[in-house]
Parts: C-alpha cells; structure tokens; sequence
C-alpha cells in the first residue's frame, strides 16, 4: 500500500532485477524501463498479513506451467498493473513453514485472473488498492521468478529498502507538517494574537523539530549502509519503527494547533494526518518491527 511510483521503484523492481533470468529480462525489461509496464506484488491475504509463512495461495506445477488458486488483499497498484509478482506456496514442509513459497508472475489477461473492488481507504487516495483473485490460473514455469519454494528468502532481502522507504517518506512527510503548521500560527489570530506567540505552541514544534531532527540522522546513516549493503534487518526495523512512530507523534501535535481547522479535509495537514496512520501497518507492523529488534537482542 504504497504510494504507486515508490512501489514501482523500490519495491516491485528490485526483485525482477535481483531474479529474472535472460529471456524474462528481455520480455520485461524495455517495458518496465519505458513505463509502458505497471507492477504490483502481491503478498498479503485476507486472513494473513505479516505472517507470510501463513501464505494459502497454491500453485502447482503440471507440467511446463503452474496452476494458480487463491486470493490476495491489500495490493498497491493492482487495478492497473500489467505484471503482478504473486507469492504462491508450491509445497509444504510441516518441519519448516517458510519453506515452499514460490514468486510467479502473472500477467494481465491471464484467463481466471479478477481483479475485485477498489478498497476504500482513511488515506492516501492517490492509488489504487484492490483485492485479486487467481482461479484455475495458468502460469508459465518461464515466469518464474528465482528459484521454486525460496521466495522467503527473495522476499526477505528486499525488505530492508522497503522499510527505508516507508522510513524516508514517514520523515518527509513528518517535515511537511511542520512547515504548513510553521506558516499557519504564524497567520492565525487567537485573542487578537497570532498563535505562534503562545510558548505552548513554541515549545510544541520545538519537539516536532527536534524529534525530525533526530529521525533524520538515523535515517541518513541507514540509507548509507543500505548503499553499502551492510544494513541488517534488525537495523531496518529500527528506523522504520522509530521513523513511523515519529511521523504520527509529529504530525498529531501539529493538527492540534489548528484547532478545528485541522480536521477539515482541504486543510493539508488533515490529509497527512490520514495519510499518516498506515505508515505502522504496512511493510511490517510496528510489533512486527518490535519482534524482530527484539530478537537481535538475543530474547
């Protein structure tokens, strides 16, 4: 559920650049190069979300080709994207339920491939999320992305750039708030005085500023080993965590100092506000983020 043009880029490329072989390279690429190609990946299932190990979408081979049933939710960009990266469970191993998991690509006007509703969300309207569902639907072995029953792994690589994505615009955002609210006391009258002569609002966005100062050191040295390919998971969910848990701290208190101009819609800080909340859902919970810190903790 990002935003279309950061999903395109950082997060659905990157698995067609890191797994597609030669011949997909030469299908895919001058398409997704040129723009005229529009993705989406699909994980999350109606009754799985951050459990990807929970994974019910089947696929099973016969014979050049996988047979594809199931249904997926939540898919950013889904209503218009030509290729869909769906995570399917080509086998079961009860010893290790990670295991099994395949990346296959489905293409649009793939027989028995519906695209349902548009979901209606709080926030972020400029894209797309719909439901998907796959009945009976045929995808060619040549579609595959990586290796069968390893897309665990392919997936986990990429999350850390996911959630410094999430992590960057959760802090732009963040920044946002704080200069519309800059302009606005600055502007607006309360008791014949502008409020942002009142020391409550002085010290309020002195603790915004500070708090984006910091997430933003942090999110500038994560990006560096990013770059460098020496950011851990652990550190990932650190940012994300601390840089999401930041934005909605930050971006409350600024909506707060419009009073009731702040919960009205054409406001803009109203909209960062809505658009604020998924940012501790989507690419891993802000428990899911606790869990693994935790776990590099050694409890």
């Amino acid at each position: 559920m990002l935003g279309t043009v950061r999903t395109q880029l950082d997060v659905v490329l990157p698995y067609f650049l890191a797994y597609a072989d030669e011949d997909q390279r030469e299908r895919w690429f001058p398409g997704l190069a040129a723009g005229r190609l529009l993705t989406a990946v699909a994980m999350t299932e109606p009754g799985t979300g951050s459990d990807l190990a929970g994974i019910r979408t089947t696929a099973v081979r016969d014979g050049d080709a996988y047979v594809l049933n199931g249904a997926k939710t939540f898919i950013t960009g889904g209503l218009l994207a030509d290729l869909v990266i769906v995570v399917a469970r080509t086998s079961t191993d009860p010893d290790d339920r990670r295991a099994g998991l395949t990346l296959l690509v489905v293409e649009d006007g793939m027989p028995g491939f519906t695209r349902g509703r548009v979901l209606d969300k709080k926030g972020i309207k400029v894209q797309d999320t719909v439901e998907l569902s796959f009945d009976e639907v045929r995808v060619p072995v040549a579609n595959r992305l990586g290796e069968e029953g390893a897309a665990f792994g392919h997936l986990g690589h990429n999350l850390p750039q996911e959630r410094m994505t999430v992590a960057v615009g959760s802090v732009a955002q963040a920044r946002a708030a704080l200069e519309t609210t800059l302009a606005y006391v600055k502007e607006r009258q309360v008791f014949g005085t502008p409020v942002a002569s009142f020391q409550n609002t002085k010290f309020e966005l002195a603790a915004v500023a500070a708090e984006i100062e910091a997430a933003q050191t942090m999110l500038d040295r994560a990006v560096r080993e990013l770059v460098d390919g020496e950011l851990s998971g652990a550190d990932a969910a650190k940012v994300k965590l601390f840089c999401t848990e930041m934005q909605a701290r930050a971006v409350d208190r600024c909506l707060q100092l419009f009073g009731g101009y702040g919960y009205i819609l054409e406001y803009p800080i109203a909209r960062l506000y809505a658009d604020a909340r998924i940012t501790r859902i989507y690419a891993g919970t802000s428990e899911v983020m606790k869990v693994i810190i935790t776990k590099s903790l050694g409890l």
